[in-house]
C-alpha cells in the first residue's frame, strides 16, 4: 500500500521486489515531510529517470530485508534513509549507501527528521561551499527546516552566520539556535545589514532569481552562492563584471538526483562529523509535528503556508 500523490490517497501495489544487490528493503515507520514533496505534487519537479513517483525523500524504519554485498546493515536494524522518491509507503528498497543506523538515543520518530536537512545542510555548507574556518555565512529562509539544521552546524564548527526570516519571532528562533545576527526580509534589502556584518563568504540560498542583485552585492571576493531553490523566481540578472572582479561562484546544487555513490559520500560525512553532535546533544533536531499519513493533506498545507516552525514528518507503521 503507498500514498498516490495526485489522488491524495492510499491505494494497494503489488508487492514490491525483493531488494537488489547493494540494496536494503525497508518497512517504513515514518516519511519526513519537504518542499520537494508538494512540487511534485503540483506537476513541477518530477522525479528522476526510473525513480518511483511516489513522494517522499526521506524515512524512518526498519530493515526487513538485504541484498547481495550489503555488509553494513541486517534485518532488525532501525535506520533513516535517504530516498530519491518513494518514501510515502509503507515499504521502500533503498541503496544501503544511503541508509545509516539511527544516532545513539533517537527514535523512529526522531529520525525521520535527520536525513534530507541534514545532508542538504552538509552538502552546501561543507562540500558544494568548501566553508572554511573564519568564513561568514548568509543562510537565507533561516527558520526552515534546512536553515535550522545550518545553523546548527554554523555554530557547532564555529562558523559566523547570518540568517534572512520572515518575522521577528522565526529570527528569534535563529538566534536561540545560534545565528549571529539576522534580518527581517519584510524590512526591505539586506544589503546594509549583512555589509555592516562583515558580508558573507558563502551563501546558502533557496530564493533564487530576486536574491540574485543583492546576494552579488554582499558576497566577498573569492565568495560562493550556492543555489538550492527558486521560490523567488528563475531568471536575474547576472553582473558579471562583479562576479570576475570578485572572484565570485555561483553553483546550483540539487541532493535528489545525485548517484547513489554520491550521496553514500554525503551520509558516511553525516555519520561521522554529525551523528556525534547528535548524540551528545549538541545537535538536535527541530520536529514540530508528527502527522498520520491520512491526513497528508494538512501537513502539506502546513508547509505550503509556511505555518511549521521546524521538521513534518508523517506515521506510516500504523497503517501495517
Amino acid at each position: 500500500m503507498h500514498f498516490s500523490g495526485q489522488q491524495a490517497r492510499w491505494q494497494e501495489t503489488a508487492e514490491l521486489d525483493p531488494p537488489r544487490p547493494g540494496e536494503v528493503q525497508l518497512r517504513v515507520a515514518y516519511a519526513g515531510v519537504n518542499r520537494a514533496d508538494l512540487m511534485q505534487r503540483a506537476g513541477h519537479y518530477p522525479p528522476p529517470p526510473g525513480v518511483s513517483d511516489i513522494p517522499g525523500l526521506e524515512v524512518s524504519g526498519t530493515v526487513i530485508g538485504v541484498g547481495a554485498n550489503v555488509r553494513s546493515l541486517a534485518a532488525g536494524d532501525e535506520v533513516c534513509a535517504l530516498l530519491a522518491g518513494g518514501g510515502y509507503a509503507e515499504k521502500v528498497n533503498v541503496d544501503a549507501r544511503q541508509v545509516l543506523p539511527l544516532p545513539r538515543g533517537f527514535s523512529l520518530r526522531d529520525g525521520a527528521a535527520l536525513p534530507e536537512v541534514f545532508a542538504t545542510a552538509w552538502l552546501n555548507l561543507f562540500m558544494e561551499g568548501n566553508l572554511q574556518p573564519g568564513e561568514r555565512v548568509l543562510l537565507h529562509a533561516g527558520a526552515s527546516s534546512v536553515g535550522r539544521a545550518a545553523i546548527q552546524l554554523c555554530r557547532a564548527f564555529d562558523r559566523p552566520c547570518f540568517v534572512t526570516a520572515g518575522s521577528q519571532a522565526k529570527l528569534d528562533a535563529c538566534a536561540a539556535l545560534g545565528a549571529d545576527e539576522g534580518f527581517n526580509r519584510h524590512d526591505g534589502s539586506f544589503v546594509d545589514a549583512v555589509k555592516a556584518w562583515g558580508g558573507a563568504d558563502v551563501i546558502v540560498d533557496p530564493v533564487g532569481a530576486s536574491y540574485l542583485p543583492d546576494n552579488q552585492r554582499v558576497l566577498n571576493a573569492d565568495g560562493r552562492l550556492v543555489l538550492i531553490g527558486l521560490m523567488g523566481g528563475r531568471h536575474a540578472e547576472l553582473d558579471m563584471g562583479r562576479m570576475l572582479v570578485k572572484r565570485q561562484r555561483l553553483i546550483g546544487s540539487t541532493l535528489r538526483g545525485k548517484s547513489p555513490a554520491a550521496k553514500g559520500e554525503i551520509m558516511q560525512a553525516l555519520y561521522t562529523h554529525v551523528w556525534p553532535l547528535l548524540e551528545s546533544a549538541r545537535l538536535n533536531i527541530q520536529l514540530d509535528r508528527c502527522w498520520p499519513i491520512e491526513e497528508v493533506n494538512d501537513a502539506h498545507a502546513c508547509m505550503e503556508q509556511n505555518a511549521n516552525a521546524g521538521k513534518l514528518v508523517l506515521h506510516i507503521s500504523a497503517r501495517q
